[in-house]
């Protein structure tokens, strides 16, 4: 008898330890994002953010890398100093200028001073949009295959980074609060605000030390309406990536020396 009381109390404390666990899981996500819409953000991005990791998971990193293709591309996450190197060239930001090395002249084609945080911005979403300057506004929302997506806008106060005018619109799950879509404008070339929305999808995400970061993304077609109807071009895929709390030396971003 004695025995079978130890059992029922037994189970009874379990139970309970299960449900206060729960309840203390709870309670901080309520206060993760709420202290997230302290900052102003916006209580539904503030879900989005707590469903890829938390910003406080994000705020704790150092140095975020991944590979596209044969680049290796590294960042430093509070100074934004990144480094591009691949078998026939390296390019980066040291924190004062952009600058590139070819292994001979012209095996980069593109502009630097453009690339060198393009793609680190594609992957470090959605935190990248907690920045500091950033203004956030309830989008029109997007369909897809019978879902609708609801979004924010993002654009920037004046004299944020080298391209203030540039917009962007996340639209997430509803049901889950995970990103789905990026809709993007680029003013780089112009110098000037555009409503011409470039969108990618978000494919597939993986876990990265705490934080859900994007594996593989796919630029869409839009039809007249903004719509995304089906891919423009085949999958971007990410690889080896890292999320890591040590801090690089800051001549790992300068330009390499003859």
């Amino acid at each position: 008898m004695k025995k079978i009381a130890f059992v029922f109390i037994l189970a009874i404390t379990i139970v309970s330890c299960k449900k206060q666990v729960k309840k203390e899981t709870e309670d901080k996500n309520k206060t993760e994002i709420k202290s997230e819409v302290n900052k102003k953000i916006p209580e539904e991005l503030a879900k989005v953010f707590k469903t890829h990791g938390g910003l406080a998971t994000w705020n704790s990193m150092q140095v975020l890398s991944f590979n596209k293709g044969e680049e290796a591309h590294t960042a430093d996450l509070k100074s934004r100093k990144t480094v591009i190197n691949s078998p026939k060239y390296s390019l980066g930001f040291n924190g004062k200028e952009v600058w590139l090395d070819e292994e001979n002249k012209g095996d980069y084609k593109g502009n630097p001073e453009f690339y060198y945080n393009l793609y680190f911005y594609f992957y470090a979403m959605p935190f990248v949009l907690a920045d500091d300057g950033i203004i956030y506004e309830k989008a029109d929302a997007i369909s897809f295959e019978g879902l609708e997506y609801p979004g924010f806008k993002i654009s920037y106060k004046a004299n944020i980074g080298t391209s203030p005018d540039d917009n962007y619109i996340v639209y997430y799950n509803p049901k889950n609060f995970q990103m789905e879509w990026l809709a993007y404008t680029v003013t780089f070339n112009s110098k000037e605000p555009s409503n011409r929305y470039n969108l990618i999808k978000y494919n597939k995400w993986e876990n990265v030390n705490g934080l859900i970061l994007p594996k593989e993304i796919t630029w869409y077609k839009k039809d007249d309406k903004g719509m995304p109807t089906e891919p423009a071009r085949p999958a971007t895929e990410f690889t080896l990536p890292l999320a890591s709390k040590a801090k690089l030396v800051d001549s790992f971003f300068e330009k390499p020396k003859k």
